[in-house]
């Protein structure tokens, strides 16, 4: 296997497929229940309201797309797309048991070509997926171009803090703890990944370069959660006469 943080996009995928039935579980005990919350305000960020078309992008088993379709209802419509088949299933039993008044749909996608035409929703989203594109910049262009003009591309992400004493805490917990939490799923590796994956991942100032590679403008980022999670986002600029 390779070195953890360096996996090729199959071996990503076969490891989501693994750790599928207790994502969830171990999600809300690595963050302490508060990814629900940062999802909320990675949507207010978005800033879709009633009747809008949504992407989110490596949705994962459907959270932050649930949270968009409440936002959307009545009348719209938000698209999951992921790579990994285990994660869609459960986002789709997920979103069967949700009162959620809007139309929702699970597909399977790759975030490098994404199977939508261009201009097609009024927002992009990637909640704690970014870091896994085999090619960032990419990644961020096929967002920007499937959403039309004035729309937004959010991406919600950890970010590696630099202070202390929150950065020896940070380390403690990702380096130490959640690869322990990691021995109750079905991929104790997954949980060596996760960590290894958010050190190597660049921080705010370059990840808004890669953005502004992107085509996209009006850029900018929040810190939340004392500086362990960073919600970016910038607007598809009008197309040029």
């Amino acid at each position: 296997m390779p070195e953890a943080g360096t996996l090729e996009a199959g071996e990503v995928r076969a490891m989501f497929d693994r750790v599928a039935g207790v994502y969830d579980l171990l999600n809300s005990a690595m963050t302490a229940g508060l990814h629900h919350r940062w999802r909320e305000r990675a949507v207010d960020i978005a800033g879709v309201g009633p009747g809008a078309r949504v992407l989110d992008v490596a949705t994962g088993t459907g959270d932050l797309a649930l949270e968009l379709a409440r936002r959307v209802a009545p009348g719209g419509e938000v698209v999951g797309s992921d790579f990994s088949e285990g994660m869609l299933a459960r986002a789709r039993l997920k979103a069967g048991k949700a009162d959620v008044r809007a139309e929702m749909r699970f597909e399977w996608g790759d975030a490098l070509e994404l199977p939508y035409a261009d201009d097609s929703f009024e927002a992009a989203t990637v909640g704690f997926g970014v870091r896994n594109f085999s090619d960032l910049g990419r990644g961020l262009a096929e967002m920007a171009r499937v959403v039309a003009p004035g729309g937004k591309v959010v991406v919600l992400e950890f970010t590696t803090p630099t202070r202390a004493p929150l950065s020896w805490f940070y380390r403690l917990w990702f380096d130490r703890i959640v690869p322990q939490l990691g021995r109750f799923s079905a991929d104790p590796e997954a949980y060596s990944y996760l960590p290894e994956s958010v050190k190597r991942f660049p921080g705010p100032p370059v990840l808004a370069a890669e953005f502004e590679r992107a085509g996209l403008r009006e850029i900018g980022w929040v810190l939340t959660a004392g500086g362990i999670v960073t919600i970016h986002s910038g607007t598809v600029p009008a197309k040029a006469p």
